[in-house]
């Protein structure tokens, strides 16, 4: 194809970002927004099933040079693992936008140029085969997530903005570190696809996995990297929350993906068990850390932790099985996390509050919202049938083939969310009414539903016909896979 389809994509939001400020009035700032991100949403839709399957090979290539000394280059490509996650960041844009239509109420302007501007960079990220692009790309995501957490936050939101901003910026700068030497090393050049072709030494891959594995800790986050996590989520408004727990913290796995196990497959070979080992810790700390929560939303903020676990564990079992849920799980988390938030936003938007212990007997009032809320907290629990429990025994079946106790640590985190989150339907919506007057408790309206509806479709399509979604990862993961046989049995 001809059309810079990839660059349309990622343009199309930014362009949207530098008109927003001469609108005039905030619903029309509000409809344009959304429409925006509804037309790139489309793109995205019609980008996956433009998809060839065939192939391992990256896709809808751009190429132009930007500043060829330095052998930096506008490098574009999506193959079967980015496609997903590209399709998953147009999907939550404009859902992000719909939550928020009445709850931002100031500054909406720039509320909306900060979703549009994000949502460019996130689709950028996913689509660069440029490291010096990706990079610059991975570190100006954190401007809009700072000003959103950071203006439109909560009462504590200035500490968490800049607890979120210190955190990662840490991260990243240990993250460039690692791409110099690669740079160095792989021949002076940026090019992502070169790199990976490039054989470096142990003690090098050593090195840069070590600084890689830092910078993308702290985007997942793993433990013990995660303490900026609640923090944010719980200040960040709905669509911030969704934002980073559906896109944000996938940037550290795709990392993972992209850069430690093609570019340093001796590396991940020897540092495999201990990512195994550190995983395994992060789904039962985290999951313990939920079951203590009396805030709803930190609550869910502790649940990534457990469930990202999921992820780096099926990543680092080196085979289809592990690997393939790793993927599937880190769309799932973005799915059911993301709706999650949203029920959560709407629960405080009835309430004013987020302490479990006030709510009780909901459902009496809120029969829709209940019922949906129930399918997602169900698909958090990986209940067979739902999306969650084909990424989650995917992982399990990969870890059993490489470490019985691990993949023993993933069950019990398994049975320990299964009680925090039926914890919570128990509390929030059975029993007794505690909500002095059930009148001002008002059930899923038109908007609330069409945010939801979409992301239960996922719940229940991956959940009873995943080929859909492994059609398009397999080619990609196996070519992986061989890349790591054939260049990491040195390790």
């Amino acid at each position: 194809m001809n059309l810079p389809i990839l660059s349309v994509l990622i343009f199309l939001p930014a362009i949207a970002a530098v008109v927003v400020p001469f609108l005039r009035s905030n619903a029309s700032v509000r409809w344009f927004t959304l429409i925006a991100l509804l037309i790139d949403f489309l793109i995205a839709v019609w980008l996956l099933i433009a998809f060839d399957t065939s192939t391992p090979d990256m896709q809808f290539r751009e190429n132009l040079a930007w500043v060829p000394p330095l052998g930096i280059g506008y490098r574009l490509g999506i193959d079967g693992v980015s496609v997903w996650f590209i399709f998953l960041t147009a999907l939550l844009g404009w859902i992000c936008v719909l939550a928020s239509w009445n709850s931002i109420k100031h500054r909406v302007k720039e509320f909306m140029a900060s979703l549009l501007a994000i949502q460019s960079m996130m689709i950028g990220v996913f689509c660069a085969l440029d490291v010096f692009l990706f990079y610059v790309l991975w570190e100006a995501m954190l401007i809009p997530m700072y000003l959103i957490i950071g203006i439109w936050g909560g009462e504590n939101r200035i500490y968490a903005a800049f607890k979120f901003f210190l955190f990662t910026l840490a991260g990243s700068l240990l993250f460039l570190i690692g791409i110099l030497v690669l740079y160095f090393e792989g021949g002076r050049t940026f090019d992502m696809l070169a790199l990976m072709a490039r054989e470096y030494s142990f003690k090098v891959q050593a090195w840069v996995f070590i600084s890689f594995l830092i910078a993308f800790a702290v985007k997942i986050p793993m433990v013990p990297f995660h303490t900026w996590l609640p923090d944010a989520h719980v200040q960040a408004p709905t669509a911030g929350s969704i934002i980073l727990a559906g896109v944000l913290l996938k940037m550290g796995a795709y990392g993972f993906i992209r850069f430690s196990l093609p570019m340093l497959p001796d590396a991940s070979h020897y540092f495999a068990p201990m990512m195994i080992a550190l995983s395994a810790l992060a789904i039962v700390y985290g999951g313990l850390l939920a079951l203590a929560q009396t805030d709803i939303k930190k609550l869910v903020a502790y649940s990534s932790v457990s469930h990202m676990g999921f992820i780096t564990l099926g990543l680092f079992t080196l085979n289809v099985n592990g690997m393939s849920g790793a993927v599937i799980q880190m769309f799932n988390h973005g799915i059911t996390t993301g709706a999650l938030f949203l029920f959560v936003g709407l629960i405080y938007e009835r309430t004013h509050s987020r302490e479990i212990p006030r709510y009780g007997g909901m459902i009496k009032a809120v029969p829709l919202f209940g019922i949906l809320f129930a399918a997602f907290l169900l698909s958090s629990m990986a209940v067979p049938g739902t999306n969650g429990f084909v990424g989650e025994i995917l992982v399990l079946s990969g870890t059993f083939a490489v470490n019985g106790w691990a993949a023993s640590a993933g069950v019990v985190g398994a049975l320990i969310g299964a009680a925090y989150l039926l914890g919570i339907y128990r509390q929030v919506l059975l029993g007794p009414v505690k909500v002095p007057d059930d009148n001002k408790i008002w059930d899923l309206d038109n908007r609330e539903i069409l945010c939801a509806v979409p992301l239960l479709i996922f719940v229940f399509w991956m959940g009873f016909y995943p080929k859909t979604f492994l059609s398009i990862l397999q080619p990609t993961l196996e070519n992986l896979l061989l890349q790591l046989a054939t260049t990491g049995a040195g390790g």
